[in-house]
């Protein structure tokens, strides 16, 4: 994911006031930690600086960040990385580790961004709609063993039934499909 920085602008400047607002000073509006981690999500670079001294914070924000959703939500990183991260303070390879940390994550994100396409480019709409196909004669060959026959066989209605709920499956594939395209990208 590109940054603005990727892109040669400057980060957006956001100030950081003693009563503990963000001043977004690119949109002129203050700001809160969600919009910096969505804006950290998006790519957005930006740098956290105290409005009073104009010292760089931003590595404590980005790491209140952390914290933040670490308490909120879904945990992700285990206590067991977080020991060992801990013990590495002080350690002779501090000095060495964030660049395999950061390392680590750009590889783990290329092959993430692997496994989207491949993901992708196996699921197009014509495998969706052929698991459709698969699934409803699936579904028709169950309903025959289980319901008897009339003498007429099918009747027209419940072929037009059939033929609906086909269509109505493609739709419902092809919006996965759409939803599945957008997240890829």
């Amino acid at each position: 994911m590109a940054s603005r920085s990727d892109a040669g602008e400057d980060p957006i400047v956001i100030k950081k006031y003693a009563n503990r607002r963000l001043y977004n000073t690119q949109s002129s509006s203050y700001i809160t930690l969600d919009d910096l981690a969505r804006m950290t999500r998006d790519g957005v670079d930006f740098q956290v600086l105290d409005a009073k001294s104009g010292n760089d914070i931003t590595h404590a924000i980005l790491t209140q960040i952390i914290m933040e959703e670490e308490s909120n939500g879904e945990q992700m990183l285990p206590v067991s990385f977080l020991r060992q991260l801990i013990s590495m303070y002080g350690n002779s390879m501090q000095a060495m580790m964030p660049h395999y940390l950061e390392a680590s994550m750009d590889s783990f994100r290329a092959n993430q961004a692997k496994m989207q396409e491949a993901f992708k480019n196996s699921m197009s709409p014509d495998a969706f709609t052929k698991l459709a196909e698969n699934n409803m004669a699936m579904f028709q060959a169950a309903a025959e063993a289980f319901i008897p026959k009339t003498d007429a066989g099918k009747s027209t209605s419940s072929a037009a039934n059939d033929a609906d709920e086909l269509s109505e499956l493609r739709k419902q594939m092809k919006a996965m499909q759409d939803k599945l395209d957008t997240m890829g990208d």
